[in-house]
């Protein structure tokens, strides 16, 4: 029996990351932010289980994960994309902290909507750190692996509070994602009429859709003229838009840089609803 606990993954369905809040600062390194594409979720996880908020967890897409608590008991929180949670042949509730015994085996089911499931634990996951985060950066590579079958997940021994509630309820995400904006830079870019079009537009989530960026299916906007732009800076939320004419939503691992218009940038707090943004659902925007 190991002293210390862990968890170890037997399934990790369309994909499963380690991800905390993130590595800022390093924009001029050409890294981005990266972290918990629904930073929200994975703080109420981690509340739920007495953890900082900026513990490392486990970020899953579409659900189909499943791990085994190795060597001593966890208490684990599951928050984010609704879904079953399993302990062997127990359902238990998402949004309250859970008491696992060695060897159970935790699985998430498919999320009945929503995008992204979180999976906190008591002590954080102590993966190594690079530039002081512990996320998985898919776009740059950084970080810890993509989970894989068989990877063992340490689980941190600091003592910690424990947790004071026992359930913290969430409302089930909205058919269709309403998206606040700051018009611009660059809108003077594009055509009249095309920021308006933007926030009229019922834009559908593309099946090309990931934490670098959520591609967007419509009518494309269209530009002013042919021009290049310098590449300059790009921020988390970003509307990036290509010559094609369809919007790219900057997601967490966007590039820092990019020589494609933007034409407004999503608001800060309605970043965590993007990032539960799945193929096919509808997505509008509403300038602020």
């Amino acid at each position: 029996m190991r002293d210390s606990g862990a968890l170890e993954v037997l399934r990790t369905g369309a994909l499963a990351t380690v991800q905390d809040l993130g590595r800022p600062g390093y924009a001029h390194l050409g890294v981005s932010g990266s972290g918990a594409a629904d930073r929200g979720s994975l703080r109420l996880a981690n509340r739920l289980v007495g953890n900082p908020e900026s513990a490392a967890g486990v970020e899953v897409v579409l659900g189909g994960f499943a791990a085994r608590v190795l060597g001593r008991p966890a208490v684990v929180a599951v928050t984010g994309a609704r879904c079953s949670v399993r302990a062997g042949d127990r359902l238990l509730a998402m949004d309250s902290p859970l008491q696992l015994s060695a060897d159970t085996v935790l699985e998430l089911g498919a999320p009945e909507a929503g995008l992204r499931t979180y999976l906190a634990v008591r002590g954080g996951l102590d993966v190594a750190a690079v530039l002081g985060s512990r996320s998985t950066d898919t776009l740059s590579g950084l970080g810890p692996d993509a989970l894989g079958e068989g990877v063992e997940l340490p689980v941190g021994t600091e003592e910690l509070e424990a947790p004071s509630v026992d359930i913290a309820p969430q409302p089930h995400p909205p058919a269709d994602l309403v998206l606040g904006v700051r018009v611009g830079p660059r809108d003077d870019w594009f055509a009249d009429g095309a920021v308006d079009q933007l926030c009229s537009t019922g834009w559908q989530v593309s099946s090309d859709t990931d934490r670098v960026g959520i591609r967007l299916d419509g009518e494309p906007l269209e530009r002013r003229g042919d021009g290049e732009l310098k590449s300059e800076a790009m921020v988390r939320g970003s509307i990036q838009v290509p010559r094609g004419g369809r919007p790219i939503v900057f997601g967490a691992d966007h590039p820092v840089t990019g020589g494609y218009p933007v034409i407004a940038v999503v608001d800060h707090d309605d970043m965590d609803l993007a990032a539960q943004a799945r193929p096919g659902q509808t997505l509008r925007f509403r300038a602020r």
